[in-house]
């Protein structure tokens, strides 16, 4: 194979595409790597991220629709959530339909005329006006998009953004074939930006692995090592929904904007024991994925007197649970099926809107905040306001008060006050209360991503306050994950995809090359990942810890604030060797 990347370039401004081979395939292997590689090479650094020049870049791995789980697309754009380089991932079919379209990459540059829908096939390219979907909700969108376009139907990924997008809200999401979202820092803004309503991928190609003859063997042992094993039951049964009842019972689950890590009288409630007796309808899966870990619940609504309902499906995980759930005071699994389908509505990052809620009803609480500014009672634990306050984030035109909280609730704490208690360490937390080791990482993670290095796991398997310990920890799984994350896998796979079969993936491809060293591809494409948020504007210094955070009280007690500055001094130098111009090895 070619030591190049196929990547598409639609410039929306003059209707124009391009197929560029972009060198350097070996090396970068593709997703973060091409994503970074592609973004250095298109973005505007200096730039506000609604230029109309600044990239969208979609990138997928080398082994994208090879391999099961191999399923990740990684979104790299300027984010108008902290103005600065940043990726958002999602799985879906995009990344096969990219793959079975011919492209590695699709870099979007421009501003459409008019709302426009873009669609990409093997052998076409076409901006379609779309007009009259401007203010449609994503559902309405999303049908009347698989009716306007009926080929390749399951060969195809669907990506549309809500009114949030098209109003620019900092945490707007892009749905990616209904179950799947670009979620966190605010793509579905910049797609808004580019007068973009929606992008249509059809792959409708085929490649011929006769030439690989070691391929059945190693797909065969992966594929055995995700369907046969435990690795991946969790996801599949109660989906990562388990973590709660375990996670609350720890101590460790963020519940009423942080003020109580546990509630033991509230979480059966919304325990992934609840959803999956009463409210799951079936499980579904990511092109490519045997696994099926998203869990669709059935939503009832009661429209008239005799047992007559309205039903609809909505999707659920741990992390949406939480935002819309404990972090409210909600304890009724339908009503969290009731706020997750408002959310996805506007097309907004639910775990933003629910922690910028959360900030926002303790505001009204202490007084910082009249119902003159939220316009609704917001009450921890009372459903039916929180659902107009998502309706009004999406629609920020309402006042003031919404325009800043769609910014963030740190950007909203700094205007009213109440910074103490806004539950931002990047952007909105993830719904992690283990404790130190956690807060940093989110806090300074390259994505502000429980993902990044998944020290909530840390936090829960270890008692010492080792800074040595959690460097190394931190050191390892981030470069790990950057390597995942560039083939591109998604990371529920994580415990699969060691080293030894990831080389022994790419060897039966016949990319021999790309497979040599890829501990040290991994850690150049960390490198020229974070080289690009220093060079816009990224500052280590510049990230707070909330009062909020310190006063934390987890199940294993109150934090401890001297081991936690440590640590985050400790990782703050460590991050400045990644700063441009300076030749350090970032590991010492």
């Amino acid at each position: 194979m070619t030591n190049t990347f196929n990547v598409l370039h639609v410039d929306l401004t003059s209707g124009k595409s391009r197929v560029l081979n972009i060198p350097g395939r070996n090396t970068w292997l593709g997703g973060c790597g091409l994503a970074a590689v592609l973004f250095e090479q298109f973005g505007l650094l200096h730039e506000d991220p609604f230029h109309s020049d600044q990239p969208m870049v979609f990138a997928i791995g080398p082994l994208t629709g090879y391999f099961p789980l191999m399923s990740k697309t990684v979104l790299g754009f300027m984010s108008p959530y902290h103005g600065q380089y940043a990726e958002s991932h999602a799985g879906g079919r995009l990344a096969l339909a990219l793959r079975f379209a011919g492209y590695e990459g699709l870099v979007i540059t421009g501003r459409a005329s008019s709302l426009s829908c873009l669609i990409i096939g093997s052998r076409q390219v076409t901006i379609q006006n779309v007009h009259f979907m401007r203010g449609m909700d994503i559902f309405k969108t999303g049908k009347l998009l698989r009716s306007m376009h009926k080929d390749h139907a399951g060969h195809r990924s669907i990506l549309r953004i809500g009114p949030a997008g098209e109003n620019q809200v900092s945490y707007a999401a892009i749905n990616v074939d209904t179950y799947r979202h670009f979620g966190r820092l605010g793509s579905g803004a910049v797609m808004g930006s580019k007068n973009l309503k929606a992008v249509i991928v059809s792959g409708d190609m085929g490649y011929d692995l006769s030439a690989y003859p070691e391929y059945p063997k190693v797909y065969k042992e992966i594929f055995t090592a995700v369907t046969q094993s435990d690795l991946m039951k969790k996801y599949h049964d109660l989906g990562t929904a388990e973590n709660l009842k375990k996670l609350d019972a720890a101590g460790y689950l963020p519940w009423r904007n942080l003020t109580q890590t546990s509630d033991p009288k509230a979480i059966d409630g919304i325990s992934g024991e609840t959803f999956a007796r009463d409210l799951l309808l079936r499980q579904s899966a990511c092109a490519g994925c045997p696994v099926g870990c998203i869990h669709v619940g059935l939503l009832r609504e009661k429209f008239g007197p005799e047992n007559e309902f309205l039903y609809r499906q909505v999707a659920y995980d741990y992390e949406p649970i939480f935002a819309v759930g404990s972090m409210l005071g909600i304890d009724d699994a339908s009503s969290v099926l009731t706020l997750l389908e408002d959310v996805e509505r506007a097309g907004l990052d639910v775990m933003s809107a629910g922690v910028a809620l959360a900030w926002a009803t303790e505001a009204l609480q202490q007084g910082i905040l009249t119902q003159e500014e939220t316009l609704v009672p917001l009450a921890f634990g009372v459903c039916g306001p929180y659902g107009r306050a998502i309706e009004l984030l999406g629609n920020p035109a309402a006042n003031r008060f919404y325009t800043l909280l769609g910014q963030g609730a740190l950007a909203a704490a700094k205007h009213y006050g109440g910074e103490d208690f806004a539950c931002v360490l990047g952007q909105e937390i993830a719904g992690y209360a283990t404790g130190e080791n956690y807060i940093v990482s989110q806090a300074l993670g390259f994505r502000h991503s429980h993902l990044d290095i998944g020290a909530y796991s840390f936090d829960q398997k270890n008692t010492t306050h080792d800074i040595s310990q959690a460097m190394t920890f931190f050191d390892t799984e981030e470069q790990q994950r950057v390597l995942l994350c560039s083939m591109v896998s998604c990371l529920f796979a994580r415990k699969v995809y060691t080293l030894g079969r990831l080389t022994a993936a790419l060897h039966s491809l016949g990319l021999e090359e790309m497979a040599e060293n890829l501990e040290t591809k991994a850690s150049a494409i960390q490198a020229k990942r974070w080289e690009l948020r220093f060079k816009t504007g990224f500052d280590p210094a510049s990230i707070p810890i909330p009062q909020r955070f310190r006063q934390m009280v987890t199940g294993k007690g109150p934090l401890d604030e001297k081991y936690l500055d440590q640590l985050m001094e400790t990782y703050k130098k460590r991050l400045e060797a990644f700063r441009p111009g300076e030749d350090v090895d970032p590991k010492k």
